[in-house]
Order: C-alpha cells, then structure tokens, then sequence
C-alpha cells in the first residue's frame, strides 16, 4: 500500500516527510525569524498579533498553550496582556525555542513560560489543561491540520478557547495577483539577503498558497468540535483570525 502524500509548498511528498522537511525550514531561519517576519510584512505582522490579543482579551491566571509558539512572540503579548498567567511555547524546531529562551531571559519572564519541543498532532499534554490555546502562522505547515484541531480541543478545558492567526486567502482577484507578485518575486530575495536562505522562504510563500480558504478552514474548526466559530479578515484578508470555543 503506497504512503499518503501531502504538499511541501508546491512539491508533493510522502507524509512521513513533511515534518523532517519544515523542521529544516525554521532551523535554518530561526536566527533570523523575527528580523523576517519585520521585512516580510513591513512590520504589519505586529498589527496582526495585537489585533489577536484584543479578540482574545487576555485574563489573568489563564493558562495559554501556544503551538508552533517558535520564539515566543504570542505567549509574550499574552503575558503582557493578562497581567498575570502561564504560557507553554510548544514548538517542533528547538533552535527557535532556544531564540525564544533567550529572549524570555532577557525580559525577566523566564518563570512564567514553559519550552517544549513536541508536534501539534500529538500534544504532550493530558485532556482539559489549558485556557486558551493559541496557534500563530504555524498550523499551514502541520502535516494534518485537521488533526491538530482535534488535539487543540482536546487539551482544552471545557470553556476554553482557540484562536488561530494564519495567512490566508484576499476575496478581491486583483489584490490577490499583487500580493502574489510581491510574495513570489520579493520574498524569497528578502529570505536570500536577511537570512541566506531564499529556499525556506520560497516555501513559506508556497505554503500559503496551499492552506484553505477562510469558509473551509472554518469548517474544520467546527468538525474538531468548537462552537460559536468564526472568522475575521486582517488586511483585507491577506491574513485571518479564527475563533472558537470548547462549550
């Protein structure tokens, strides 16, 4: 029996691959992470985030999983927010952890966050432990993100909320051939001339291109269970918020 296939941008390839594959993508880029994540959207990145934060509006004593959390930088906003709280930055790439330790360190936060290397699809983590869990640019290079939704539910506690920040889809056609323009011709060169590496940021912008729609990808987040899901736009759609909960 031939071995389910799934998309590496563009390229397909067999499923036991993909996470090795993006594994190497953020190894190789985690230095420079969030230098790129500046270049890449002019900064508009930040917006996005903050733009999470007041929809999920933070309390304190909440405990937040952030998956694919990388170096950090939702858990931060999270901490800041909340006043008072938990976050476990999970994280496939431990070179990113490692950028996000340090930075954790250097804003004196390091007791109030936690560093796990682990997969989306198979959280470390027993049933109903979290507040919230958050997903940042992360759940487009999960191997099924179907599943992932399903273990966010999971882990969540009965009440608890998801929220996932993911490039996606403009409804306007001519919007979205600029964007392609920009993303495909400038992109990879930025990840060439900031990184050294055009290749990973070749498939960033590839990736994008293969995660679905906003209508469908909030479909899966009602089939792994959530209830009152729903979608915002962010940059006429360039970017998506969606939410739901655990009830």
């Amino acid at each position: 029996m031939s071995e389910k296939t799934t998309h590496f941008g563009f390229e397909t390839v067999p499923e036991s691959e993909k996470a090795g594959r993006v594994k190497g993508v953020f190894g190789s880029v985690a230095s420079k992470y969030d230098v790129m994540n500046d270049a890449m959207s002019l900064g508009i990145h930040r917006i996005w985030k903050d733009a999470m934060m007041d929809w999920l509006a933070p309390r304190p004593g909440q405990k937040l999983l952030d998956v694919a959390g990388g170096t950090g930088d939702i858990s931060f906003r999270f901490l800041e927010r909340a006043g008072a709280g938990h976050a476990t930055v999970l994280d496939l790439t431990e070179p990113m952890l490692i950028e996000g330790r340090k930075r954790a360190e250097a804003e004196s936060l390091s007791d109030s966050l936690d560093w796990i290397v682990g997969d989306a699809m198979a959280l470390p983590f027993e049933d109903n432990t979290f507040d919230v869990y958050t997903i940042s640019f992360g759940i487009r290079n999960v191997t099924r993100p179907q599943e992932a939704l399903n273990e966010a539910f999971r882990v969540l506690k009965p009440g608890g909320r998801l929220m996932v920040l993911e490039f996606s889809q403009i409804p306007n056609e001519l919007m979205q051939k600029v964007y392609d323009l920009y993303s495909f011709n400038i992109i990879p060169r930025m990840g060439q001339a900031i990184a050294g590496d055009k290749d990973s940021y070749q498939y960033l912008v590839e990736s994008i291109r293969k995660f679905p729609d906003q209508e469908t990808f909030l479909s899966m987040v009602r089939q792994a269970g959530f209830e009152n899901a729903k979608y915002r736009n962010l940059s006429m759609g360039i970017a998506c918020l969606h939410s739901g909960w655990k009830i």
